[in-house]
């Protein structure tokens, strides 16, 4: 007897409908998986056999004893074990083990032929039957959703992550034998309603680092600001010590809270990668990444065998840091050149290309030589010229040109360190930039731009007008330090955020005035 179950297999971000087909027959004793199986879905045999078993049900009646399952469509990989469910389910179908028919006296039972062709079945089981967690299920839910497919079954510890997903019945099972009881009508599973909010499920207004905590630096906590609401980049570079990671990692204390677009965005991204934890079903606050400096291209940029998303895809709508920037690989840095412009980056594979998206803020930081201390007023630098030379020929112009904001650290002075004086607190900032961002939010209503650093050639003319004595600065300012095209849009686009900041509509002489000092800040000695 042929059985047929719906599930579904992830690619890239996206999810396709997976139709599980189950054929129980007689022959030689055989347990067959095909259509394109990872090692994962291979092993799924044992398992579910295991599972079928230790339920109290017979995995064959004894004339049947081949069993092949088929995982349609064939020319996509399948991976992960979330075919378990589906496929202990099918062959509990087609070895009758589970009767499709309502006979006299089973009012209570379930039409379970209807609930199988309205619903999606997901899940990994154990040896004895219950569900275990499944990374992916959001793509899945949005899938179904798209699909008007009305249910889903699957593990209960996913249910809060797939509730974020409003229109389709999210049904959470504990084990096999409880999905068979419900089909029965012995036990009632009634769908899953979260009483959270998206944005209150796990949420935390914690941060490592505040603001308001960290001495001086008056100047370079502006520039974060201005980068905070506007999504503009920036690189440090500064001696040892002069506080650039604590500036970085205080950086998420100032960010505006996720709209409802973006926690489902970060969540997609986080449930493909199997990063979601059973406290934190919703990435609800801005992610903030730290790679080391040993990272590969492929863990930096996604990839691999199975394609998986990358550090620039987990920062995605948050902060991506990268400290001891001269201490990355250059083709690793190299690679981040298309997030940087796009917000997006496509990994090429020979069955086609994954497109993931890379809207992060980056946050560099490094010395301006080996050992930190070229150019402090206060220590002596003892690198050769040649030393310096090739620690900065490390990071490329092109790369550098990528960045908005640039700045020079210099170390905190005794008396600003021992001092008792609390500084303007994250919260307080947080306040402008929210404000900065509401504005934005307003002026790009009608796109899918977002923030003014996303801003393209037309935006720019359109949102960034100049007047004559602006322009006249802007000017100058180019041909002085020899600024490329896209040094010249990146200026635009900072003026453009310190106006919001301070409620302006128009960009003055004074905001464009700030915008290049960012540009032009370290020392042509530096780079």
């Amino acid at each position: 007897m042929l059985a047929k179950v719906l599930s579904a297999v992830n690619e890239g971000l996206d999810s396709h409908l997976v139709e599980v087909e189950i054929d129980v027959s007689g022959g030689l004793p055989a347990f067959e998986i095909v259509g394109l199986p990872d090692k994962a879905v291979s092993e799924a045999k044992e398992r579910v056999r295991s599972a079928i078993v230790n339920s109290g049900f017979k995995f064959l009646p004894n004339n049947k004893k081949r069993v092949v399952v088929n995982l349609a469509p064939a020319d996509i990989k399948k991976e992960g074990s979330v075919y378990d469910l589906p496929i202990a389910l099918g062959i509990l179908l087609s070895s009758k083990e589970i009767s499709v028919q309502v006979g006299p006296g089973q009012e209570k039972k379930k039409d379970i032929q209807k609930i199988i062709k309205e619903s999606l079945f997901v899940g990994e089981l154990s040896l004895n039957g219950e569900l275990r967690y499944a990374k992916g299920i959001l793509p899945m839910v949005l899938l179904a959703k798209k699909l008007k497919i009305k249910n889903i079954f699957l593990p209960k510890i996913n249910a809060q992550e797939a509730c974020l997903v409003k229109g389709i019945n999210v049904y959470p099972i504990k084990s096999l034998s409880h999905l068979y009881q419900y089909f029965l009508g012995q036990t009632e599973i009634l769908p899953f309603k979260s009483s959270k909010g998206l944005r209150k499920i796990g949420l935390s207004q914690e941060y490592e680092c505040d603001f308001g905590y960290i001495k001086g630096q008056g100047f370079i906590k502006r520039a974060l600001e201005i980068a905070s609401a506007g999504g503009h980049n920036v690189l440090m570079i500064g001696s040892p010590g002069s506080g650039k990671t604590l500036l970085a990692r205080a950086m998420p204390s100032i960010l505006p809270e996720m709209n409802e677009k973006e926690i489902l965005e970060t969540t997609k991204i986080y449930s493909i990668a199997g990063l979601l934890k059973e406290s934190e079903v919703v990435k609800n606050q801005r992610p903030f990444r730290s790679p080391h400096s040993t990272i590969s291209n492929v863990a930096m940029v996604g990839g691999g065998q199975i394609p998986r998303p990358g550090e620039v895809s987990l920062a995605h709508r948050g902060v991506l840091f990268l400290d001891e920037l001269a201490h990355f690989g250059r083709a690793t840095l190299e690679s981040l050149r298309q997030p940087l412009e796009d917000g997006r980056i496509s990994v090429a594979r020979a069955r086609g290309s994954i497109t993931y998206p890379s809207k992060f803020i980056l946050i560099a930081s490094m010395n301006p030589c080996p050992c930190g201390y070229y150019g402090d007023p206060d220590k002596e630098c003892k690198c050769s010229a040649g030393e310096v030379m090739r620690y900065r020929r490390k990071i490329s112009g092109p790369f550098l040109d990528r960045i908005d904001i640039h700045l020079n650290v210099p170390r905190v002075k005794i008396d600003k360190l021992m001092s008792e004086k609390v500084a303007e607190s994250s919260s307080e900032i947080r306040e402008r930039v929210e404000i900065a961002r509401k504005k934005q939010n307003k002026r790009f209503a009608d796109s899918k731009v977002m923030t003014n650093a996303e801003m393209g050639i037309q935006q720019i003319k359109k949102y960034c007008e100049l007047d004559a004595k602006a322009e006249e600065l802007l000017k100058n300012a180019l041909e002085k330090f020899v600024l490329s095209a896209r040094a010249y849009h990146r200026i635009l686009k900072v003026a453009r955020t310190i106006a919001d900041l301070v409620g302006a509509d128009n960009i003055t002489t004074e905001h464009l005035a700030e915008s290049i000092q960012y540009r032009t800040k370290i020392d042509e000695n530096v780079f």
